[in-house]
């Protein structure tokens, strides 16, 4: 049986138990999804450098999962594009089933390895691009056959799970393994095993971006100024940089069509 299927002996009997000890079990499980990805920070960066390398070549990343991890995997996605300035094409996520699982769910999907193989060859794969499988069990059909596929195109394949060795690894150049173990509800991988997969999506997308210039420091230098919020935050971001006051960076902002980076090289050839 799959670690991850098991019983968890810590709560056997949360169903007695009072509001709070539920929440403190819980919360203790919880810290085990960051000590599961401590373990696989080796083959986590491993991953980063093929992302940023296939960024540097003009390819792109392509998260494939199903059910809760096809979520996870189009949240990361989506978050993008906001975040470091890229194109919505740079970072994608194809779920099993389509749009509709986002909201609904279909578990039946997962099963399905020609659909797999069908969704990730219509996007035009080519050897610059980077493709990551994501199964908590390992095991999902959809997941192993859209590796298998994109392998056969030439691209750098990887692989996420909870467990190992599991099927997708064998259709995987990097193998990344988050030994998450049993949930706090038997079977319930939206809960350690997702959190892992967040936490591990997090650090392949952004330590990528960073290491393609998408970051100034520690500073969102290709932020746009698309709300109230946002605006305000490219205003501190470039007093910060420039040690200004901020009528001067609004000034600067505003001559530079409201680009951090346009302001900060022109700041720099002063």
């Amino acid at each position: 049986m799959l670690p991850t299927e098991t019983r968890n002996p810590k709560t056997t009997h949360i169903d007695e138990m009072d509001t709070l000890s539920m929440l403190r079990v819980m919360n203790e499980e919880n810290r085990a999804s960051v000590d599961a990805v401590e373990t696989a920070l080796g083959d986590v960066a491993k991953a980063v450098e093929a992302v940023a390398t296939a960024f540097e070549k003009g390819g792109r990343l392509f998260y494939v999962g199903a059910g809760t991890s096809g979520r996870i995997a189009v949240m990361d996605a989506a978050e993008c594009p906001p975040t470091f300035g890229v194109s919505p094409d740079m970072v994608n996520a194809i779920i099993a089933g389509g749009q509709r699982t986002m909201v609904r769910a279909a578990e039946g999907e997962e099963d399905s390895a020609t659909a797999g193989r069908e969704d990730v060859l219509a996007c035009n794969l080519t050897e610059n691009d980077v493709v990551m499988g994501i199964s908590a069990s390992g095991g999902a059909a959809y997941v192993h056959a859209a590796l298998c596929a994109a392998k056969e195109q030439g691209c750098t394949t990887i692989s996420l799970s909870s467990n190992s060795p599991t099927l997708i690894e064998s259709a995987a150049d990097i193998a990344i393994a988050t030994p998450t173990g049993a949930e706090v509800i038997t079977g319930s991988t939206r809960l350690k095993a997702g959190n892992a997969q967040k936490l591990v999506l997090n650090m392949i997308s952004t330590c990528a971006m960073v290491k393609t210039g998408k970051v100034y420091e520690n500073l969102m230098i290709n932020l746009a100024p698309t709300n109230k919020k946002l605006r305000e935050r490219v205003i501190r971001i470039v007093t910060d940089i420039l040690t200004c006051e901020r009528e001067e960076a609004v000034a600067r902002l505003e001559a530079h069509d409201w680009s951090i980076r346009a302001v900060v090289d022109a700041w720099k050839a002063e």
